[in-house]
Order: C-alpha cells, then sequence, then structure tokens
C-alpha cells in the first residue's frame, strides 16, 4: 500500500504526460474536409446534438456533451488517443513549442501577497530589476495585494502580448517607499535541459526533461559545453520523461550512433514503414553514453534509450522504463480543440515494440503499472516480467526483449529513503520550496557570500532547520510529522529547494544527485569502465 501511495501521483502524471506530450512530429495535413464526407455514422451524432440543442426539455451545454463524445470513442481505441479541449490547447501547444510569452519570473504567494522567487536569467524581470523577495502589490495599477486570486488569474495579470508593457509596483526590503518597474513582455523559454554539469573530469551530465521543439538545440548546447569542458562520456537523466516529439529524439540520438545505423522505424496500419537513420551530423559518436531511465521514462524517452541499446552503444542504467511504442499525430477539429490520435507503432532497430499490451482495455492497461509496483520489480530485477517469445539479439549478441519498456543493461533499485513516499509528497505538494522560501525570507544575506559550487559542495542543513520545517508542517497540515529515520534525506530535499530559489541553473539537481543510487552507479561505473560501444 505504501508504495501505491506514492506511486499515484507518479502514475497520474505520467499517464496524462506520456498521451498529451508525444507525438506530432511527422509530417500531418489537415484534411478534414475531404477525409470526412457525408455518412449515416456522422449524420447519426449530428442529428442527436441538434435534438439535444432544439427539442430537449431543458437547456443543455452540448459543448459539454460533445466533450464526452469525443472522450468516449476515443475510450474504445488505445490509452494514448487523446482529446484536448480549446481551454487546454494553449498551454499543450506552449508546453510542446518550448516557449511562452510573459515576464520571466516565478512566484509564490506569501501572506497574501505575490512574492518573487526567483527572475529567470537574462528575462525581461531581470533587465526591469526585480529580484527574489520582492512582493508585487499592483499590476497596471490594478491592486494584487490581499485578493483571493488563483495562480491562473494572476498569470493572467502578467502575461500578454510581446513587446507589451506592465507596469509592477514593488515593496522590497530596506526601500522605504515601493518601487516600480516598467516591464517588457518577452518569449520565454520553458527550459528542457534542467542541468548541465560535470560529474567528473571526464564525464558530463545532462538532464533533460522532454522532447520538446526547443529541447535539441537546449541539448546540443549542452553538449557541446561539456565537451569542451573534457567530457568524453556522457549521463544521459530520462527519467521522469513522459516523451515528446519523435524528430527531436531522432536527432538527439544522432549525435551518439555512427552514420548510416537505424535509429528507429514506424509502421501503420497499411504496413508502410519509415525507418531513420543516423546521419554524419553526430558530435559524440567516439564517446560513451549513458542513458538513466526509470518506470515514468517513456515514448521518446524510450526511442533514445532502445535506439542506442540495440545498436551497442552505451549503457543503459536505472529500472524498466514505462512501455510506449505508440506514435501519435495532432489533428485539429475545427473549434480550437484537438486530438492527438495514434497513427502508427514505433520499433527499435532490433525489431521489438516495447508498448505494453492494451487489449484488456485502458483502466487494465493504467492498474499493469500498479502490479508492477507490487510485484516487487522496483527493487529486484529478478521480479521483471520478461516473454522469452520476445526476445531479441543485437548485432553483438546482446539479449534485449520487447513487449513492456526498456529493461536495462544495469539495474538500480528505488532508493527508499531520497524517493521515500512522505518526502515525495511534500515534494509534488510544494511544501519543501514552499519552506525553503520562508527560510530565505529570513534572511537572504546569510546565502550572499557562496557561489554555487561552495553551497553545492560545503553549505549544511541544520538539524534547527529540519525541526522548524516540521513546524511549519504541523502548523500547515495540522499533523504530527516527525523526520527521524529520513532526516538526511529531507535535508538534502530542503538543501536542494534553497538552491533552485537561489542560483537555478541545475542547482537543484546538482545537490540531489550528491545522493543519488543511481547517480553513484554511474560514477562507479565510468571509473571503473570495462566497455567498448
Amino acid at each position: 500500500m505504501k508504495l501505491k501511495i506514492k506511486f499515484l501521483p507518479l502514475l497520474l502524471g505520467a499517464a496524462i504526460a506520456v498521451g498529451i506530450f508525444i507525438g506530432g512530429s511527422l509530417d500531418f495535413n489537415d484534411k478534414s474536409d475531404s477525409l470526412f464526407t457525408s455518412n449515416s455514422k456522422k449524420d447519426k451524432l449530428n442529428r442527436l446534438i441538434d435534438y439535444i440543442d432544439h427539442d430537449y426539455v431543458e437547456d443543455v451545454n452540448t459543448d459539454s456533451i460533445v466533450d464526452v463524445t469525443v472522450n468516449g470513442i476515443l475510450e474504445y481505441l488505445d490509452p494514448h488517443s487523446v482529446y484536448i479541449p480549446k481551454e487546454a490547447m494553449k498551454s499543450a501547444s506552449e508546453n510542446m513549442k518550448g516557449d511562452f510569452v510573459g515576464i520571466g519570473m516565478s512566484f509564490y504567494t506569501h501572506n497574501d501577497t505575490i512574492t518573487v522567487i526567483r527572475t529567470i536569467e537574462k528575462g525581461p524581470s531581470e533587465r526591469a530589476g526585480l529580484k527574489g523577495g520582492d512582493r508585487i502589490i499592483t499590476a497596471d495599477g490594478d491592486s494584487l495585494f490581499g485578493r483571493d486570486l488563483t495562480n491562473g488569474d494572476l498569470v493572467k495579470k502578467l502575461q500578454g502580448p510581446k513587446n507589451s508593457d506592465v507596469v509592477l509596483e514593488v515593496i522590497r526590503k530596506g526601500e522605504a517607499k515601493p518601487l516600480k518597474f516598467k516591464i517588457t513582455r518577452d518569449i520565454i523559454p520553458i527550459v528542457s535541459v534542467d542541468a548541465a554539469y560535470m560529474l567528473t573530469e571526464t564525464l558530463g551530465y545532462i538532464k533533460l526533461n522532454r522532447f520538446a521543439d526547443s529541447s535539441y538545440k537546449e541539448f546540443k548546447k549542452a553538449l557541446t559545453t561539456l565537451k569542451n569542458a573534457g567530457a568524453t562520456e556522457i549521463a544521459l537523466d530520462l527519467r521522469e520523461n513522459p516523451g515528446g516529439f519523435l524528430g527531436i529524439a531522432v536527432k538527439i540520438v544522432d549525435e551518439f550512433l555512427e552514420d548510416d545505423k537505424l535509429i528507429l522505424f514506424t509502421k501503420n496500419k497499411s504496413g508502410k514503414i519509415e525507418k531513420s537513420f543516423a546521419t554524419r551530423k553526430g558530435s559524440f559518436e567516439e564517446g560513451h553514453v549513458y542513458v538513466l531511465i526509470d518506470e515514468n521514462s517513456a515514448s521518446a524517452s524510450e526511442i533514445v534509450a532502445g535506439a542506442l541499446q540495440d545498436n551497442d552503444k552505451g549503457t543503459i542504467i536505472g529500472r524498466r522504463s514505462y512501455g510506449k511504442g505508440l506514435v501519435q499525430r495532432e489533428m485539429e477539429l475545427g473549434d480550437g480543440s484537438a486530438v492527438r490520435l495514434t497513427v502508427s507503432r514505433y520499433y527499435t532497430p532490433t525489431g521489438r515494440s516495447i508498448q505494453r499490451s492494451y487489449k484488456k482495455g485502458n483502466r487494465d492497461y493504467f492498474d499493469d503499472y500498479y502490479s508492477r509496483i507490487d510485484s516487487g520489480e522496483l527493487l529486484d530485477p529478478e521480479k521483471i516480467e520478461i516473454a522469452d517469445s520476445l526476445k531479441f539479439t543485437t548485432p553483438k549478441g546482446k539479449i534485449v526483449y520487447g513487449g513492456g519498456g526498456i529493461i536495462p543493461d544495469v539495474f538500480v533499485p528505488l532508493d527508499e529513503g531520497m524517493q521515500n513516499e512522505t518526502i515525495t509528497f511534500l515534494q509534488r505538494r510544494g511544501y519543501i520550496n514552499n519552506f525553503a522560501f520562508e527560510q530565505l525570507e529570513k534572511d537572504r544575506t546569510v546565502f550572499e557570500g557562496f557561489t554555487k559550487e561552495d553551497y553545492v559542495l560545503n553549505f549544511e542543513i541544520t538539524d534547527q532547520v529540519v525541526e522548524d520545517f516540521e513546524g511549519y508542517l504541523n502548523v500547515k497540515r495540522k499533523t504530527n510529522i516527525v523526520f527521524v529515520t529520513y532526516k538526511e534525506e529531507i535535508k538534502q530535499h530542503i538543501k536542494a529547494a534553497l538552491a533552485d530559489q537561489i542560483f537555478g541553473n541545475g542547482a537543484f539537481e546538482e545537490v540531489l544527485n550528491q545522493r543519488d543510487n543511481v547517480i553513484n552507479e554511474v560514477i562507479n561505473l565510468s571509473l571503473n569502465k570495462d566497455f567498448t560501444d
């Protein structure tokens, strides 16, 4: 039960994200006018909606009925064909485009006041002079102080067209009067590379959280920077990465594979096969790559891991991946909404499909995720269910399996300390981040003498801070939480949250990675390497 509770938000997040993020990169022309002509099936639905709209005894929101109908139809297809309502399209598009228009800051509502956590480096707010801890009381003269506004309402106040201005009135500690800042809205990137830094003198690390339009460009920049810093090996961290555009995954794999190596192929219902091969563009073909995966690495993440594993390139480390081998294309429905419909399956170079079965229905499909947890496979590789009928062989003779995710070359069990149920819950609900912010608000000067490197290596969270956090939780949640078994782990999470708010730029990952058993395994493998790609 403990693991079930813990992974419920992970499951829900992964299921939604996997469905929303995947596909869309293949060429698709919306030909709805020519594809859908008048027919009895279509007319039946149209007539029913018209009858309800005009003749039903009560007023009914027929738009809602249509939404339910679309979702009901998709429920009969596969788990990853999804409907995106009109109101969700903007967010979904921004997520996959990799940017939005805004003022470039993160905020926290502290004591009924919008308070700046951190400005985005080189973004509009930083250029205008906003700082962490500033309290925003008005936007264009409209008071924001003490009002019961949701985060969505606040975002609407602060976002707007590119190059438009917003004037913010701000209270800053140490200033006698409010300050005014005129901020010109600009394009704000949604960062795909969470962190990129050197783990050792020769081992670089890149954490990628999605495969959006902008992801390859970010990845390539990080890879080049690490190569220039002396990296001859790369740890590519795809844990918790739900996927994204197929084409972006292909470009990233291409950086590691030699010319003309097969990356993947797709097959549609008519049997048409399309193959993707590596080109001469690869800049890390000679270096070794470690790919870090877990049970929430899906779709495009699995394309990368599968392509490298099947080509005997690199080492896959972690736990069995999600198991999604379907490709979607986005199709507009004419009213601002869209459907992302499964149009093909993809196969790794050896010919394996890593898609889990959904023949028993979508509910059973997602429940299968729980069965992995209950079986103990996150702690013991012997518990992973393997189908001998889906056995494949790589060019160098390594046995790999299809039918349900990528099985890593090196298994690393779930860390029940750093990833325990309570800490995961507190992290996802924002309690750790909010507490870190309030710690900063007490006295930001404490951290002024630290560089990011000094902080990561030398700053320590005291037992008193943990006790303060316990008190904070007991007030906020009205529970008596005491960290006894996981005291050192909660210290690391608080330290990471502080690092993110003070330094940004991957500091959060650098701190957590100090106690990450998968990272430690990668470093050990690198120091004791005995491999040939």
